[in-house]
């Protein structure tokens, strides 16, 4: 089975509330690689290679309501894995 990657858009209350940290715990447990990154608006993107079934299970933990700070939406979508990371980091 080939890789995925998973690009989503995380909206809400994600930045500077250790966020990012927990994306890439969620990642590490989940097996796959790729970067979770503030961007100026106030968002955060992640990108996630691995496992179509671990990035799919990641995307769920990141909709979850679970998360540190207040996720209002994930704008997500699907690709090729393209191998551009090695592990997972908080960029």
């Amino acid at each position: 089975m080939s890789e995925t990657r998973l690009t989503a858009t995380v909206t809400g209350q994600v930045q500077a509330v250790g966020f990012r940290y927990w994306v890439r715990r969620q990642a590490e447990r989940l097996g796959v690689t790729g970067t979770a990154v503030n961007e100026p608006d106030g968002s955060v993107t992640v990108i996630a290679e691995g496992d179509p079934d671990a990035t799919a299970r990641l995307l769920e933990a990141l909709r979850s309501g679970r998360t540190p700070g207040h996720v209002s939406h994930v704008d997500a979508e699907y690709s090729q894995a393209r191998g551009d990371y090695s592990r997972f980091r908080e960029g």
